[in-house]
């Protein structure tokens, strides 16, 4: 993170939203801070809310105080920051308005003495990716013959494989692939980074990255929180969307890419869409032996009640939107011909955890009391939340007379880098598209592809309705009925699998 962006222009639609609110600007405070942004940068907002830039920066510096970032309400940084950013309010569904919109930041990038670089986020709601670039485009701000034009299209991208392929269609006829930047905050963890510099920089992890040493893969996003605020979209996405499509395929990616020719982006991002278009397709048996979903219901956590899902705001009181998703899936190639994939993903349990756990194969034969509950000592774990850590774990003698064992751990944590700070997913995404640099972006074949994949079965839930629904505390670990696709998940490993004690000691 220590190449300086070109002097630009950031200009956020939606900007009086909670999203700008909440994440982007303190995000790009901290870079400020860090002395990551050009000399020359401003931010301007643009919403319909009826606002001017004195009122919008006041709004700004509440946010950035509550979000934490300072707690000095007269922090230098803080006014020398607020002083790049400026408000123009628009109707952005009128086409007519963007003339006088391009003109005013024309004369504030003027006065500003910036290259005409300008970076589009559209932090508004979906059904507007489709409604502002086709204005941009009109006022010939989607090129500059002395500049460039990037955008950063935030998710859903799209609701199934129709809308995603329809939506890029339109992008990619206004702005040119390269400067398209699909934007997924997981990627942007730190964690997830470090999956490609585990595997690519250590010998050690080559030879035995395949289907001869692994024996599964489980990839979880657990979380405790329900759907909040966010009812009335979420009932219409549902975890498999929400999550599954736009997350967690991606860092399935990641762990089962082949290496690339090189750390170039475009070089990543060719070996992600080789494991997408592996995938083996999902058949109507294979729906019902390999996934699951399951609904929340009343329960507790933490001595506090909590609502069934049906009974949240803005949720339809006979939703069949599932809340928790496992699936089984295989990679059809060389390395991992046969090796199960499981995702597990679901809101309302009992604790929030997002984590990859590589599963090395079992010794040829079980020779010591206790062994690992009967299945393999040998687990990679990566924890991308909220202990960001790698833990190696394998087996060892326990202390005293009797020769049993039980599994140990060699851990790193995050955190033991007392001199370094972790950066936040937007900050580093954020600089990134800044700077030109897509690797941690989406693009769009492996986007589609993925579509593609889950398409069955999103059309198998739809027609199916509550067949197959299960249900389950809100509280819970897990749903018990994902032991029907997998008999040992990690997170309930101490609930299936009890040590087994050596009775006859040596």
């Amino acid at each position: 993170m220590n190449k300086i962006p070109q002097s630009q222009i950031l200009v956020i639609f939606g900007a009086s939203g909670d999203l700008t609110h909440r994440k982007l600007i303190p995000s790009l405070f901290e870079l400020f801070e860090r002395k990551l942004l050009p000399d020359k940068f401003l931010i301007v907002g643009v919403s319909r809310t009826r606002l001017n830039t004195e009122e919008y920066r006041k709004s700004l510096h509440e946010s950035i105080i509550g979000n934490g970032k300072t707690h000095v309400t007269d922090n230098p940084y803080l006014n020398a920051f607020l002083r790049n950013i400026y408000y123009i309010s628009c109707n952005t569904t009128d086409g007519n308005a963007y003339s006088t919109l391009f003109d005013e930041i024309d004369q504030l990038r003027n006065a500003a003495g910036i290259d005409d670089n300008i970076l589009f986020y559209l932090a508004t709601p979906p059904v507007m990716y489709a409604v502002i670039p086709p204005f941009i485009q009109a006022q010939r701000q989607n090129t500059s013959p002395n500049g460039w034009r990037r955008i950063i299209i935030e998710k859903p991208y799209g609701s199934n494989e129709t809308e995603a392929r329809q939506l890029d269609r339109l992008l990619c006829g206004i702005f040119p692939e390269r400067e398209i930047y699909r934007i997924d905050h997981f990627l942007g963890k730190e964690t997830v980074q470090n999956i490609l510099a585990l595997r690519f920089a250590n010998s050690i992890w080559e030879p035995l990255w395949n289907r001869n040493y692994i024996d599964h893969i489980e990839i979880t996003a657990s979380e405790t929180l329900g759907v909040e605020l966010r009812g009335g979209y979420y009932d219409s996405a549902g975890a498999l969307r929400d999550m599954v499509q736009s997350h967690l395929m991606q860092i399935m990616a990641f762990i089962a890419m082949e290496p690339p020719s090189s750390f170039e982006p475009e070089s990543i991002r060719n070996e992600i869409s080789k494991v997408f278009r592996s995938l083996r397709p999902l058949s109507p048996a294979d729906i019902e032996r390999n996934t699951l979903r399951a609904q929340y219901t009343d329960g507790s956590l933490n001595g506090t009640k909590l609502p069934a899902y049906r009974n949240e705001p803005h949720v339809d009181k006979l939703s069949t939107t599932e809340t928790f998703v496992a699936l089984k899936l295989y990679i059809d190639n060389w390395r991992w011909a046969d090796v199960p994939f499981y995702i597990y993903t679901g809101k309302r349990l009992a604790e929030k955890r997002s984590e990859v756990v590589i599963h090395f194969r079992s010794a040829p034969r079980t020779m010591f009391p206790g062994q690992c509950c009967g299945s393999s000592c040998n687990q990679l774990v990566i924890t991308l939340q909220p202990d960001e850590s790698i833990r190696l774990r394998f087996g060892l003698k326990q202390p005293g007379s009797n020769f049993e064992v039980e599994q140990v751990s060699m851990d790193f944590f995050y955190k033991s880098l007392a001199t370094s700070r972790l950066p936040g997913a937007y900050e580093r995404l954020l600089l990134d598209a800044m700077r030109g640099d897509a690797l941690l972006y989406s693009r769009s074949d492996a986007l589609e592809l993925s579509w593609h994949f889950l398409m069955p079965l999103i059309e198998h839930w739809e027609k199916e309705k509550d067949e197959g629904l299960v249900f389950y505390p809100a509280g819970s670990p897990m749903p018990r009925e994902v032991t029907r696709i997998h008999a040992r998940p990690y997170l309930l490993k101490e609930a299936v699998c009890s040590p087994h004690k050596n009775e006859n000691p040596l």
